[in-house]
């Protein structure tokens, strides 16, 4: 299995899921420059367990260079991240994630891949069953 892809099957693209997605139902979590909007759905054995939706709106970044850029920066950040949530996910749930792009300015890869990381991290959290991760080195009393 290639660990570090985005095949089109995780893309979440059609408009019913999407439409659900920013609708009822759903929570959010910032992280600036990006904004993540997830809902918890059934998962098949066949579909991959998350679907995830990129978008860069051009009312914040005009021009389509910095558009592009920004898009190619989260798709690469979530194909490096995205075993934070994937190895915490219990068997038959799955997730229909949003990345919303907030800054007005293009952000170094970098920034970009530390919030992600950070917000891929917060959900993996809320959705281990075991709750949040131990520390590696824990204090005794």
């Amino acid at each position: 299995m290639k660990t570090f892809t985005f095949p089109k099957p995780e893309h979440l693209c059609l408009r019913n899921e999407i439409e659900a997605l920013f609708g009822a139902g759903s929570h959010s979590l910032s992280a600036f420059p990006l904004r993540m909007i997830y809902r918890p759905v059934g998962h098949e054995g066949s579909a991959p367990a998350v679907k995830v939706l990129l978008s860069v709106s051009k009312r914040r970044l005009r021009h389509a260079v910095d558009r592009n850029r920004a898009k190619r920066q989260l798709r690469e950040a979530y194909r490096h991240h995205k075993l934070l949530l994937l190895s915490v996910l219990p068997s038959g749930q799955g997730y229909h994630i949003a990345f919303v792009w907030l800054s007005d300015r293009p952000v170094p890869s970098e920034k970009v891949g530390r919030r992600m990381a950070g917000l891929l991290q917060s959900l993996a959290e809320k959705v281990s069953p075991a709750g949040p991760a131990c520390p590696e080195n824990p204090v005794e009393p």
